[in-house]
């Protein structure tokens, strides 16, 4: 029997496709690789019985990044990123995906793809097909290669796309890889130069990375564009006649001005003089007009992201995240589509039908139902995915609190879509006072058609204007001058953000809410009251420093033509290497013109930041002049030399203390302790060997004391180092002097901790080796602390294996140990290498101690 690998994009979405495809009746097991599941049931395809596996992958099974070399941001100049060698990466190593999709497939004769149906979905198609042949002898003939169509996960929709299957399109999946590559080349360049540049000049610039992207500065650019129009308006002054009348009822009516407001006091004053003069004002005309409040065109993803941040409170990636969730779990239609216009053929009454049964809005959808639906309104169609629909009935006790939030707004926008437009009866009453001439409107409902489904834009119920004739004198109760000022905009919301984004080209509605996140995230913007962008000062500075050097940088029309260029490669009608070459060239240039005139945005920052030398407080004392240097807490955390002029990079996301005033043999600085509190990791270093490591086997950035190979410093690793971590089986479980007396033991490359004799007077490591292959410690307690049997206060012993030390250890994962075999033994105490590693009975026995 032939096998056909089915792949789908996650595995609750396999799980899904699977339950419906063989209608319940799969079996499933956990794939090779732990993560992705494989669903198998036998039934017919193509006219023949097959065995199908249904399986999937997390998103990306590879991602672009640049080889080996040119990682090292210390080693590499930003320039070389527009031309060096880049390769294709496993997009999350530990789940070894492409091994697992080669041994799936490795055996299959059909290979049918179930990704999202959009342009990421298709590079993924490429993405697992390669993957896929890898694991084969032989060739998958192309013909056997099917890529399903779907928008929903329905058992109609589902089956339906079996039933018409086509093939994955290679030119959307081309201008995918360009898009992937531009942004790489173009958003790193900018963002190491940068970074570089700046982290190590100013105290105060609070940001571990200054990021640049091809999407991400415009849409920073459009919230400092607002904030500059904010700081720069200047308010004028103007007038308003302000006029109330009586009615016959005793209704206070206000009315409008037909000049709306003057800029010149003196006029003002002269049109209310003349208004005073009289006491009464004349009905002039009374007019009716009938009016509709249409119902809104089908649901889009910008449109949802737009509604979910200004009505519902939920930042649109966030938004994004919860529609991706409701869609794999069958709720609604695929959330990503610039579609408002359904296809003739989409059964709108078998759509409605599921939800007349609601208690939220049953008797509305029945309502519609007895009247006859009426067809949704033309809108505009990109051709990709129909409106986000609902594609089954929920209730409030099925989903969570944002997931029922935005399944209410989805449902109700698809339901309103259904029902009649809103009608009402508009009255415009004018009337005279003297020669001037005032209006009041006020609406009367008639039908409140969709308001009824979507309340929050029903009319309001005091727009009701009190009974008036034409000729009708009334009384003049106020009439005064009310000065007023020129009001600046406010901050962009998110909801304004996304449609500029859309205008003008910048991101796909599967990208914007990505981008916005990233300003937020990288501090460039906060999100104040009522979800607006409040830009930060590196925002404001970086966006005023891209318009200073290339206002290009910042504008979006640069990003508008790449991306018309990429979906030009998308429709074929564009060649992928040339599109990439001449972009490419072009932000090649620029990056050589920022940074040659990097100095202009310097300036800017040099206003709002403060230097170095003037930031941070007096902490340790530097090993080459003897001074004090200061600690600078801002991120990323350093240390800065006044003196010498020299920064050192620390450890991240901790506190960072003295030890001791304690030196490094090395080179006369003053170790430090970094640590994440008491029950955390933590380890002592030399600010110096951690950016200067001193022996070959030491990593920049990783090179505490436990990572260090003196052979006779107290603080190595070789002189505090006990047992290999079997975690991570890579790192060495490193005792910290500098936790005492809250006592530790530490693995030196993993989170592996182990609190041990807690308030001891004293732990050292010896160099006796237990058979376990530890090395054994001794321990020391003040008297009346001592925890040892008989009152000892001294005790030398295994940490694994004696039973009066395991007593005293504190449980955590599973530390059975192997020989240190990277502790050089032979120094100055006489240590030896340490005892093979025990035997597989011996580790298990040793591990039963640890949970």
């Amino acid at each position: 029997m032939k096998t056909a690998l089915m792949v789908a994009e996650k595995p609750s979405l396999a799980a899904s496709l699977a339950n419906i495809l063989s209608n319940g009746r799969c079996s499933s097991r956990k794939g090779l690789n732990g993560s992705c599941s494989v669903h198998e049931w036998t039934g017919q395809f193509r006219s023949e019985t097959v065995n199908f596996k249904m399986t999937s992958v997390c998103g990306h099974v590879m991602s672009l990044d640049f080889t080996g070399k040119y990682n090292n941001w210390d080693k590499v100049d930003p320039a070389e990123l527009f031309s060096c060698p880049t390769e294709k990466k496993e997009a999350v190593p530990k789940l070894k995906i492409p091994y697992f999709l080669a041994k799936e497939g490795a055996q299959c004769d059909y290979l049918v793809l179930w990704l999202d149906c959009d342009k990421e979905g298709e590079n993924i198609c490429f993405e697992v097909i390669h993957a896929v042949q890898q694991g084969m002898s032989r060739r998958l003939n192309p013909n056997d290669i099917w890529r399903a169509h779907f928008s929903a996960i329905t058992e109609k929709d589902i089956k339906a796309a079996l039933a018409n299957l086509g093939k994955p399109n290679e030119n959307e999946a081309r201008s995918v890889d360009a898009r992937q590559e531009l942004d790489l080349r173009i958003g790193c360049a900018f963002t190491r130069f940068q970074t570089k540049f700046f982290q190590g000049k100013y105290g105060d610039l609070d940001a571990s990375l200054i990021s640049y992207g091809p999407c991400q500065t415009p849409t920073l650019g459009f919230c400092v564009q607002r904030h500059d129009e904010i700081q720069t308006f200047k308010p004028d002054p103007y007038w308003v006649l302000q006029v109330t009348v009586n009615s016959n009822d005793g209704q206070d009516v206000p009315l409008s001005w037909s000049r709306v407001r003057l800029f010149d006091k003196e006029i003002a004053n002269i049109f209310l003089a003349h208004v005073k003069e009289y006491e009464q004002a004349k009905v002039v005309s009374i007019q009716s007009t009938e009016k509709a409040k249409p119902r809104p065109q089908a649901l889009n993803t910008v449109e949802l992201m737009r509604v979910a941040s200004s009505g519902l409170g939920m930042g649109p990636h966030h938004a994004m995240q919860i529609a991706e969730r409701l869609y794999t779990q069958g709720y609604i239609s695929y959330p990503r589509t610039e579609t408002t216009s359904y296809p003739e053929n989409f059964d709108l009454l078998a759509t409605l039908k599921q939800q007349q049964n609601s208690s939220e809005w049953g008797d509305d959808v029945k309502k519609i139902l007895a009247n006859g639906i009426n067809r949704p309104k033309k809108g505009h169609d990109a051709g990709d995915h129909p409106p986000i629909t609902p594609m089954k009935h929920a209730s409030r006790n099925e989903l969570d609190g944002d997931s029922w939030r935005l399944y209410d707004y989805i449902t109700r926008h698809f339901i309103a879509t259904l029902a009649a437009d809103c009608k009402y009866l508009s009255t415009t009453i004018k009337f005279e006072i003297g020669t001037e001439i005032f209006t009041t409107v006020g609406h009367t409902l008639l039908d409140p058609g969709y308001t009824s489904i979507l309340t929050w834009q029903t009319l309001s119920a005091n727009e009701c204007l009190p009974k008036f004739t034409p000729g009708e004198l009334v009384n003049i109760n106020e009439a005064k001058l009310a000065e007023c000022y020129t009001q600046p905009p406010d901050y962009l919301t998110e909801s304004e953000l996304i449609s500029l984004m859309e205008k003008h080209g910048i991101g796909t509605d599967a990208s914007i809410p990505v981008h916005i996140n990233n300003i937020c995230i990288r501090n460039y913007v906060t999100v104040a009251a009522g979800r607006k962008l409040i830009p930060t000062s590196l925002g404001i500075v970086l966006v005023h420093g891209y318009q200073k050097i290339d206002p290009e940088l910042v504008l979006p029309t640069m990003r508008s033509a790449v991306e018309e260029q990429l979906n030009l490669i998308a429709l074929g009608r564009a060649d992928f290497y040339a599109v990439l070459q001449h972009t490419v060239e072009i932000f090649k240039q620029k990056f050589h013109y920022f940074v040659q005139n990097i100095e202009a945005m310097d300036q800017l920052f040099e206003v709002s930041f403060s230097p170095l030398s003037a930031s941070g407080k007096a902490h340790s004392r530097c090993g080459k002049c003897r001074r004090y240097m200061k600690y600078i807490q801002s991120k990323p955390s350093r240390m800065h030399c006044s003196h010498c002029n020299e920064t050192y990079n620390i450890p991240q996301n901790g506190n960072i203390r003295i030890y001791k005033e304690l030196k490094c043999p090395l080179d006369d600085f003053e170790l430090l302790s970094w640590s994440t509190g008491a029950r955390g990791k933590s380890y002592t270093f030399c600010p110096y060997c951690y950016n200067n490591p001193p022996f070959r086997d030491m990593k920049k950035g990783m090179s505490g004391c436990n990572s260090c190979t003196h052979p006779s410093c107290p603080h190595s690793m070789n002189s505090n180092g006990l047992s290999s971590c079997p975690e991570c089986e890579s790192g060495i479980l490193v005792l910290d002097p500098s936790a005492a007396p809250k006592w530790k033991l530490g693995c030196n490359r993993c989170d592996v901790i182990i609190h041990l004799f807690e308030n001891a007077h004293k732990i050292s490591v010896e160099s006796d080796v237990c058979d376990c292959g530890a090395q054994l410690v001794t321990v020391e307690y003040k008297q009346d602390k001592s925890k040892l049997p008989d009152e000892a206060t001294e005790m030398t012993g295994c940490v694994f294996c004696t039973p009066v030390f395991v007593a005293l250890v504190e449980k955590h994962r599973a530390v059975a140990s192997k020989p240190v075999a990277t502790r050089g033994r032979g120094h100055a105490k006489g240590r030896s290498k340490g005892k093979p590693r025990p035997p597989k009975d011996k580790m298990a026995q040793l591990a039963a101690y640890f949970v």
